[in-house]
């Protein structure tokens, strides 16, 4: 199968601190991840002054006294500056990982398209923003975009509207994705996954915010083509997403396993493998003598039975040896 582009989102799990967003770049690459993936905003282009957290992110913030009443306040202690994503992304090309960001406004748009990123990641809170995903559309890039509080209708409404800008049909993904922060397992229902893909009719993958690795790892056996998954140094660390992210440890067990499930899918096609044919005559079986024959005996049932090795004549050809004549001489265990 083709292989499973991998995203280490790191978003704004470095809590505004180049150091650690380095840091982040670091262990994604150990990890072997095809991407890290960063968060490009200004907190006053993003929202306003006003908006309310969300509940979890009140609850996650909570746990570590780093309370904010509003998202401004939360946001604007997480940007990168725009001097931080040259650096990132010298360290990217270093390490030898893909860097990508997800733009939150229009003036972080204009700033990622003069870096010439090869691929657009629209999140999920961008899928109604009409003029966002004209503006991304007419780069005619690759566009992966994630779907979580999406009805089908509005995936294919800003699916249209990417393709009628210009995003070719083959080079856009849909994740299936549930935006909570940790996401309850009851909550994800991943077989929608393979209804974004069927029914769009386009390559479909998975951003995945439970606790754990299981759900990403179930999603590549059902054919997800990109798997999204967010990390961090810590998960006590303070910060909005932290506590529902890999730690490093567990960002390479869920990396190393969906690679050995890559290799376990195979092909559709049922045929032993190589390893396989050097065992099949132990394992099966052949007619042999149950007791002793004389030639020119009728094999019968009493006098024939089945046993390893499968060297001999197959079980399979049992009423074509039965009632036939002995040729020669047997005694019990002898190959028919």
């Amino acid at each position: 199968m083709k292989k499973t582009l991998i995203i280490a989102e790191a978003g704004v799990n470095h809590n505004g601190s180049l150091e650690q967003a380095l840091k982040l770049v670091r262990i994604a690459a150990e990890a072997k991840a095809d991407i890290v993936k960063f968060q490009t905003f200004k907190a006053s282009l993003l929202t306003t002054t006003s908006t309310p957290t969300a509940d979890y992110q009140k609850e996650n913030l909570g746990k570590s006294n780093q309370s904010a009443d509003t998202q401004y306040e939360m946001l604007k202690k997480l940007e990168l500056s725009y001097d931080d994503h040259h650096v990132l992304i010298q360290e990217c090309k270093k390490l030898g990982i893909g860097f990508l960001s997800t733009a939150f406004d229009f003036e972080s748009l204009d700033f990622l398209q003069s870096l010439n990123l090869k691929l657009w990641k629209i999140p999920s809170g961008e899928i109604t923003n009409l003029p966002y995903l004209e503006k991304i559309g007419q780069t005619k890039a690759p566009v992966i975009v994630s779907t979580g509080m999406c009805e089908f209708s509005e995936v294919q409404q800003a699916v249209n509207v990417l393709i009628k800008n210009g995003t070719p049909k083959d080079s856009l993904t849909v994740l299936h994705c549930t935006t909570d922060y940790p996401a309850k397992m009851e909550d994800v229902n991943l077989l929608a996954m393979l209804t974004l893909g069927k029914d769009l009719g386009l390559a479909y993958g998975y951003s995945d915010h439970t606790l754990g690795i299981a759900i990403p790892i179930a999603a590549v056996s059902l054919g997800a083509t990109v798997i999204e998954k967010h990390f961090t140094l810590d998960r006590n660390l303070p910060g909005p997403d932290h506590a529902a992210s890999l730690e490093p440890n567990e960002l390479k067990h869920m990396i190393r396993s969906i690679r050995e499930i890559e290799k376990a899918l195979g092909s559709s096609t049922k045929s032993p493998s190589t390893s396989e044919l050097k065992n099949r005559a132990i394992a099966r079986k052949s007619i042999v003598a149950a007791t002793s024959i004389k030639a020119g005996e009728i094999f019968s049932k009493e006098n024939i039975t089945t046993r390893r090795p499968g060297t001999g004549i197959s079980p399979m050809k049992w009423y074509e040896v039965l009632g036939t004549q002995a040729k020669k001489n047997y005694v019990a265990g002898d190959l028919i």
